[in-house]
């Protein structure tokens, strides 16, 4: 299949861009980076997703909505405004089949930076619009609102020993998802899946689940 993901260049959508070429798709990236994958399956655009100017990709079959800024003060742009300029370019036709969002579970906890908060809560919002407008076309509209995650844009909590004690703690696992995690999901939801649309898939190891019963 014919696979738009933005965000590649590192994170969660390097690793689902490196799943679905593995299982054999063509894949084209958009990021404002230089490429970090070399297959001869994959397509590397460098554009910022809220250019006006985006170039013509025909056909995409699945979009994965990543690319993503985390209190830069641009967050809303970005994460809401980028995304719904993309989706509504690449995924409202008639040869999608699925289209995933890459959330946050601060978008149901409210409990990270206010505007990064928002732009996430509206991403979900915006979802389910998404999911009531293409299934028409037989394809679903899901997100995914991850926790935290081991990424290079949490290497400063990873790599210090007190903050990182101090965030698994906050789990019922004691522990973070890994990109690779995050990208299955995303290829289940987005291939193997036919029936779940406007669903919003939260893994966060039990953090929003935790509680200490007092009497």
């Amino acid at each position: 299949m014919k696979i738009l993901i933005t965000g590649t260049s590192e994170g969660i959508g390097k690793a689902i861009a490196l799943k679905f070429l593995a299982e054999g798709h063509k894949v084209i990236g958009i990021d404002k980076e230089e490429a970090t994958i070399e297959n001869g399956q994959y397509t590397h655009i460098k554009k910022n997703i809220c250019d006006k100017s985006l170039p013509e990709i025909e056909g995409v079959e699945v979009l994965i909505n990543n690319a993503g800024v985390q209190e830069s003060g641009n967050d809303i742009d970005v994460n809401l405004k980028g995304t719904i300029s993309i989706t509504e370019k690449y995924g409202i036709q008639d040869k999608i089949k699925s289209i995933i969002f890459i959330a946050s579970a601060s978008a149901r906890t409210g409990s990270e930076f206010p505007e990064y908060v928002a732009s996430k809560g509206g991403m979900v919002a915006y979802m389910k619009n998404v999911a009531l407008r293409v299934a028409k076309y037989g394809a679903t509209s899901n997100s995914i609102s991850a926790g935290g995650v081991t990424t290079k844009l949490n290497q400063h909590i990873i790599d210090d020993p007190v903050l990182w004690k101090q965030v698994l703690n906050e789990t019922l696992l004691d522990k973070w998802a890994s990109a690779e995690e995050i990208a299955e999901f995303a290829y289940f939801i987005s291939v193997v899946n036919k029936s779940m649309t406007g669903e919003d898939i939260f893994i966060d190891n039990g953090e929003a689940l935790k509680s200490n019963f007092i009497w």
